[in-house]
């Protein structure tokens, strides 16, 4: 989408409906091949979610069309989730012939439209042609007994979009949904 800057995604109160930019937009080719989240916490370190692409699903340099069902995700971690102070993900993604300057990721995470918390990552450089693994440790929100019972009782009303931008270029916009209800 012409316009929308890293300013603007920083500037959102509430989750996008639509996605703002086409798949097309990543001229870059960036491709997400693996993710994990785990807990950093000391003494409750594991994984907590891991997924990998099968490697006959990558694309032959063609996008697929624009589903947002391929950008969006869900995640069902149960309430033992909201206990984790601190955790980490690794995503492991390739890029094209062209070389990436100043990747920079935008996600905001809300419940019941309203901002709860914002991250703001730069990647300064991606050689063209390479896979890349970018770890990113995230400092999770402090959350009073009720906010916590809250978003337990809320399942998949608490959201998040993220935004990829090169060179404050918005390249790529997916969207998430999350489940702290008991499986």
């Amino acid at each position: 989408m012409e316009g929308f800057s890293p300013e603007v995604a920083l500037s959102l109160t509430t989750p996008t409906e639509n996605f703002m930019c086409p798949l097309s937009a990543n001229t870059y080719k960036i491709d997400f091949s693996a993710f994990k989240i785990r807990s950093m916490d000391e003494g409750a370190e594991q994984v907590l979610f891991e997924i990998r692409k099968d490697p006959a699903d990558f694309a032959d340099g063609e996008e697929e069309d624009d589903d947002p069902a391929a950008r969006t995700i869900k995640y069902h971690f149960g309430p033992d989730f909201l206990k984790f102070h601190t955790i980490g993900t690794t995503l492991e993604f390739t890029v094209g012939p062209e070389p990436v300057h100043n990747f920079r990721m935008i996600e905001r995470h809300y419940f019941k439209d309203r901002i709860m918390k914002s991250y703001d990552f730069t990647l300064p450089f991606c050689i063209p042609s390479s896979v890349n693994t970018w770890e990113v440790i995230y400092t999770l929100p402090e959350l009073t007994a009720e906010m916590e019972a809250e978003l337990i009782a809320s399942p998949w009303e608490t959201k998040s979009d993220s935004f990829y931008f090169v060179n404050n270029v918005l390249v790529m916009h997916n969207k998430a949904e999350y489940s702290y209800a008991p499986h």
